[in-house]
């Protein structure tokens, strides 16, 4: 099943995808009680929305070995969190606004967690039941404020730093046989399968509930693998998850 968040008109709302142009729109999101109804919607007169609006977008870093090389880090003995904030959240087939601040601006593909239930002191086992879907997602990083900064809000937390989308998967791929690859004007950039992370993704979502409260809806970014570069000024980035879906998104700089 295929959830998307769709704009039609001045209404909002959370919809399952039926097929390539109708939705059957429901009466709110699915994590929070909501039931399918019999009104359908024509995708060709609707936006896309980002599908989740979350408390908090939770991020993993260095999940992937040859990622943490490449940048020159030690592997962390355990997972690295860090936070995005909702406002950095942006819809497929938006643009990136490129900060002034920065001069150098990285794609950083990931496999996306969207929670169904809330998960507080989990096991892996109780983890793994409480994910309501999968989707797309791309960690946007102002790479020489990260490394100035040597923390990572400001670097990782602009607005539309965290395109997401288009939709949630709810009946992906196994969680350790996720294919991730992105693409940068055409070109594969990033390539793995979700084994090779680190941490599994039952494991971070348990480490993280023994950390803070995770809430349905809120959002995990799980790590990136190897191949992370600079982007340029009008660039286009997807972020495939096979099994899952394709985000798509530009980037520009920003008017001074």
């Amino acid at each position: 099943m295929r959830i998307a968040r769709l704009e039609v008109g001045d209404r909002t709302s959370w919809a399952r995808l039926v097929d390539d142009t109708t939705a059957l729109r429901w009466t709110t999101a699915p994590w929070a009680g909501g039931s399918e109804t019999d009104e359908r919607v024509d995708l060709s007169e609707s936006t896309l929305l980002v599908p989740v609006t979350p408390s908090k977008i939770v991020c993993v870093g260095r999940n992937y070995r040859a990622h943490a090389a490449e940048l020159g880090h030690e592997v962390p003995a355990e997972p690295l969190l860090f936070l995005k904030p909702p406002s950095a959240l942006l819809a497929h087939g938006g643009v990136v606004e490129w900060p002034e601040q920065s001069e150098r601006v990285d794609y950083e593909g990931e496999i996306a967690v969207v929670m169904g239930r809330t998960l507080h002191r989990a096991t892996e086992a109780d983890a793994a039941h409480a994910i309501f879907g999968l989707t797309c997602a791309n960690d946007v990083t102002a790479r020489d404020l990260q490394r100035k900064d040597v923390q990572f809000t400001r670097g990782k937390g602009f607005d539309t730093f965290c395109p997401c989308g288009p939709f949630i998967e709810t009946e992906p791929p196994p969680l350790d046989a996720l294919t991730l690859r992105t693409r940068v004007d055409g070109d594969v950039v990033q390539q793995a399968v979700s084994s090779a992370m680190i941490w599994s993704i039952p494991a971070l979502l348990a480490f993280i509930s023994h950390v803070m409260r995770l809430e349905p809806g809120d959002l995990i970014l799980t790590g990136t693998p190897e191949g992370v570069a600079p982007l340029s000024p009008g660039s286009r980035v997807e972020v495939e998850v096979e099994g899952v879906g394709t985000l798509a998104h530009s980037i520009a700089r920003t008017a001074s």
